[in-house]
Formats: structure tokens, C-alpha cells, sequence
């Protein structure tokens, strides 16, 4: 274990999420109190001089500014998050600024958004990466040649870490502390920060995208509202087929190309995504809401739920219900 200070970088850009920054920064402090030493230095920087206006409207006052006082060795840089700002072409200084110095570090990453800052630099190219759930879609189909695990809470590919959205930062620091430390150190900030070692389920657990809307031709526009309209009846494939008045293997071409996926697993979605917002509402036990759904029973629910939400939905109801039994 090496005793060498390890200099955290977070690069704080105008409209950056406050979270993002401050909650690994506060791991890695917490890491250096649980350690006993100064293991970890760690610095904002900025773009330009001046304070940085955060998405909260509050001013985050940076130690370093980028290209003028970044000359010193950096371990870990982070590219923090802009919620408001995936839209916005990066600035072509910290562009060249982050092409020049991640070659450098031991190890580069991003939280939530950030992770497009560092796509527009050209670093992720051919990496696996996460960000937050709702622009997970759109970084993918912007850099084609990103792999993105849309679930994942954090992702670690060669010396590459990136986060999902803003609270999974702190997941992410977590996680470098105990690269760097051991177990017993993480386990102990996880403990005084009262947060999870491990979080449980991935982070689509959090999503609200919902079902997309019906796409194709108006006579398969009205099939698909009519699924989500009654998710409990019978949609096998030859089912919705006799429907449209069509072979089975017809519908499935026609479904897939217009939808971007097979019938079956668009109606897996309509049926999970009815059964959330059941369990949400908390007056219904997941037997109950399998039967609503369409559901064989309780275990296909759960089945499909773990695959499409990644937790099952006991644990789902737990967490989100509105009224608890």
C-alpha cells in the first residue's frame, strides 16, 4: 500500500450538479480521517478563474484552473456532472486540456453526465461506461463506439471509472477507496456516511422513462395502446397477430422494425412497467400485481422484473411504496 499522497482531481464545469462533486470529495476526506493520515489530496478545478455556478445556483469556489495550475501530478481525475448541459458542445480548451493530462493519471473517469465530456474528448472510445439512466440512450447513439451499461451503478474498464447519476459518485469514490485502502477502511467510511458498501440493484430501479411512444404505422400504433390500455390479457405473439389481422411472422417483422425490438419483449416491458407503478402505490402484494399484469404467476413477475429493473419487486415495493402494509 503505498504511503505516496494521492492527488484527487475534479473537474468542475459552469452548471455542474453540487452533488457531484461534493460527494466523492467527501469519501475520499472521509477515507483519510478512517485511515489516519492524509492519504488523499483533493482539489476542484475549474475552466476559467472565478467560482463556478452549480445547477443549484450555488458557487463552488475552485482550487485549480485548468492549462494554469494543473502542472502537478494527478492520480484520479473526475469529470464531474452538468445536468442541463448534455446538449452543449464542450469547450475546445478543456477538450485539448483533457486529451493532454488523462494520459498521465492512474486512473480517469466521470459522474453522471461528466461521462460526455470525456466522450467529446475522445477517452471513451471502444470503453464500457455508465451514466445517469435518463441521457444513457442518447450518449450511446451521439458516440456509437461507447459501449454504455445503462444499469450499472458504476463501471470499471482498464484505468477508466464512471458513474451513473449523482449519488452514485459516492458508489464510485467508494469504490477507489477500497482499491486503494482495503475493505475494512471502505467499509468504515460507508459506515459514517451511513450509505450502502454495496448498493443494492442496479440504477434502472430508479428510472421513469415508462414506455415509449407507439411507433409505426397508425393500425400498429393502435395495437400498442391498446396492449398498455389492458396489460393483464392474453398477448402472445399469434395472439396480437389475429388482432391485426396478419400472419405471426409478419407481425414480428413488421413489430420489430418499427419498435426496435420483438413483440414479446415490448409487451415484458408494457406489463413491468404497469407492475411498478402497481407496487408503487403499495396496496397490492406482488401476487396480485403478477395477476393484473398478465403474469403466469408471482415468479414469472419476479423473473422479468429482476431483468427488466434489476431488483426484485418485494424489494421494489419496499423501497418505493407509497403506502407500507
Amino acid at each position: 500500500m503505498s504511503k505516496q499522497l494521492k492527488t484527487i482531481v475534479v473537474l468542475a464545469l459552469p452548471g455542474v450538479q453540487l452533488l457531484d462533486v461534493s460527494g466523492p470529495l467527501d469519501v475520499f476526506a472521509e477515507a483519510n480521517t478512517q485511515a489516519g493520515r492524509e492519504v488523499y489530496r483533493l482539489v476542484v478545478a475549474a475552466a476559467g478563474r472565478g467560482p463556478i455556478r452549480s445547477s443549484s445556483g450555488v458557487r463552488l469556489m475552485p482550487d485549480w484552473t485548468i492549462n494554469r495550475d494543473t502542472n502537478e501530478p494527478i492520480d484520479t481525475l473526475l469529470v464531474a456532472g452538468c445536468p442541463d448541459k448534455v446538449d452543449t458542445p464542450e469547450s475546445p480548451g478543456v477538450v485539448a486540456w483533457l486529451r493532454h493530462c488523462v494520459p498521465s493519471t492512474r486512473r480517469f473517469g466521470s459522474v453522471c453526465s461528466g461521462a460526455f465530456v470525456l466522450a467529446a474528448a475522445g477517452l471513451l472510445s471502444g470503453k464500457r461506461i455508465t451514466t445517469h439512466w435518463a441521457v444513457a440512450e442518447q450518449l450511446a447513439q451521439r458516440f456509437p463506439d461507447v459501449v454504455v451499461e445503462a444499469d450499472a451503478i458504476h463501471v470499471r474498464d482498464g484505468r477508466l471509472r464512471t458513474a451513473a447519476g449523482v449519488t452514485a459518485g459516492l458508489d464510485l469514490a467508494l469504490s477507489l477507496v477500497e482499491e486503494d485502502l482495503g475493505h475494512d477502511i471502505a467499509v468504515k467510511v460507508a459506515s459514517q456516511l451511513v450509505m450502502f458498501f454495496k448498493r443494492p440493484g442496479g440504477q434502472m430501479q430508479f428510472s421513469r422513462q415508462g414506455v415509449a411512444a407507439p411507433a409505426g404505422r397508425a393500425a400498429l400504433q393502435d395495437l400498442q395502446r391498446w396492449v398498455a390500455a389492458h396489460p393483464g390479457l392474453d398477448h402472445s405473439v399469434a395472439s396480437l397477430a389475429e388482432r391485426m389481422n396478419m400472419s405471426p411472422r409478419h407481425l414480428s417483422r413488421l413489430f420489430r422494425s418499427a419498435v426496435g425490438m420483438t413483440p414479446g419483449t415490448w409487451v415484458e416491458e408494457v406489463r413491468v412497467g404497469t407492475a411498478r407503478r402497481l407496487l408503487e402505490e403499495g396496496h397490492f402484494a406482488p401476487k396480485q400485481v403478477a395477476a393484473q399484469c398478465g403474469f403466469a404467476d408471482a415468479d414469472v413477475l419476479r423473473r422479468a422484473f429482476v431483468r427488466q429493473v434489476g431488483v426484485t419487486p418485494a424489494e421494489y415495493r419496499k423501497r418505493f411504496a407509497m403506502v407500507q402494509r
